[in-house]
């Protein structure tokens, strides 16, 4: 008896053991093995109810660009066991995201461009379209990048040109149609996917491929040049100056198209985590809570390595113009006194600089500084 109880105890201490330098690691996959085994072989009605209550699918962007990583970046930080699951799903554009957050079933969040919204209204596609939605928080800057011939030196010398600007509905195409009417530059446009787009441009069948992406976008820095392409200017002109922001790229950025210590002038637009506007108290405002708490709790994680340099730019409490935030979100950071500190360092210079602004200047200037704040958080974090 004694022998089988000594026997007993040092199979247990064995296990403790085996579990201690289990918890140790960073990944057990005997752990996610079991998790799933008792999902196949004991899952019931309850069991799908309860992964489906907690699991938030997120529609992203087309692949190969920002949008999909960040998806994907989302769902490594933020899985945790049986409390939350993040789904990214590949979408296929920005306008098809906004119509995917309001009808597609299942769609909890998106990551949608800031001037998609207002695009849709002007065009008569929607009306009070921004009632209908929330915003999380606004992400990153992305910038338009301009693929051109060395001839072409800015924007207005693609007067009557053929450019191609992505596939429609997705925000590159968005962007490019309001930047070219805003700026009354009349061109052909072609709506070609990017990689096939840029074999076109080499074979010279278009002038130009624009695309509209956070810095670096894959399909811009493996662009093959053979010397004769660069990237062409966008002025920050005053037309613009109300929905977007001043922007450069530099050959660290793009060493294919830049020259060494050269930069050039662009335009950016925010990209913004987006949600449906749920009624309190419903399910599905309780699984955005649920995401929210996750997110912000574990936000600093995502602003190191492995993930995309382009979360250095994020500010979780930057305000968005022209948008409601998601109460839920705007709960959370008041709540741990989060703030826009970009903001109230805004306001600081403009007391100690106290140069009549009008309030239309001053927001066109608050959103000049936002974009030199990020630039400059980028360029430091970059040099650690």
């Amino acid at each position: 008896m004694r022998n089988a109880f000594g026997m007993a105890l040092a199979a247990i201490m064995t296990i403790c053991a085996f579990a201690a330098r289990a918890e140790q690691t960073e990944y057990d996959p005997a752990k996610v093995s079991d998790s799933l085994k008792a999902i196949f072989q004991f899952g019931s009605t309850s069991t799908k109810q309860a992964l489906n209550a907690n699991t938030v699918t997120l529609i992203t962007g087309t692949i190969g660009g920002t949008y999909v990583q960040f998806g994907a970046d989302l769902a490594s930080v933020l899985d945790d066991g049986n409390k939350i699951r993040v789904l990214p799903i590949v979408g296929r554009g920005s306008v098809q995201s906004v119509a995917d957050i309001l009808f597609l079933q299942g769609v909890d969040l998106g990551i949608v461009r800031a001037d998609t919204l207002d695009y849709l209204e002007r065009k008569g596609f929607a009306k009070d379209i921004k009632r209908q939605f929330t915003y999380v928080t606004k992400l990153y800057n992305e910038e338009m990048q301009v693929i051109a011939p060395k001839s072409v030196a800015t924007l207005k010398d693609l007067e009557g040109k053929t450019v191609s600007v992505d596939l429609p509905n997705g925000g590159t195409f968005v962007t490019a149609l309001t930047v070219f009417e805003r700026l009354g530059i009349k061109t052909k446009f072609v709506y070609v996917e990017q990689r096939i787009a840029m074999e076109k441009l080499k074979a010279g069948e278009i002038d130009a491929v624009i695309v509209v992406g956070g810095k670096p976008y894959k399909s811009v820095s493996t662009f093959g040049n053979d010397g004769r392409f660069h990237l062409a200017r966008v002025d920050y002109a005053k037309p613009l100056q109300s929905d977007y922001l001043p922007a450069t790229l530099t050959a660290k950025d793009y060493p294919n198209l830049i020259k060494e210590g050269e930069s050039v002038d662009t335009i950016a637009v925010p990209a913004v985590l987006a949600a449906y506007n749920w009624t309190p108290n419903t399910e599905r405002y309780r699984k955005l809570a649920l995401f929210v708490d996750a997110f912000f709790t574990k936000f600093p994680t995502l602003q190191n390595p492995p993930f995309h340099p382009k979360w250095k730019e994020v500010s979780l409490a930057a305000p968005l113009a022209g948008w409601n935030r998601l109460p839920v979100a705007q709960q959370w950071l008041d709540k741990h006194g989060v703030e826009p500190v970009t903001r109230q360092r805004f306001e600081a210079f403009l007391k100690q600089n106290p140069t009549a602004v009008s309030d239309t200047d001053k927001e066109t200037l608050f959103r000049q500084f936002q974009a030199w704040d990020a630039e400059k958080a980028r360029a430091q974090a970059e040099r650690k």
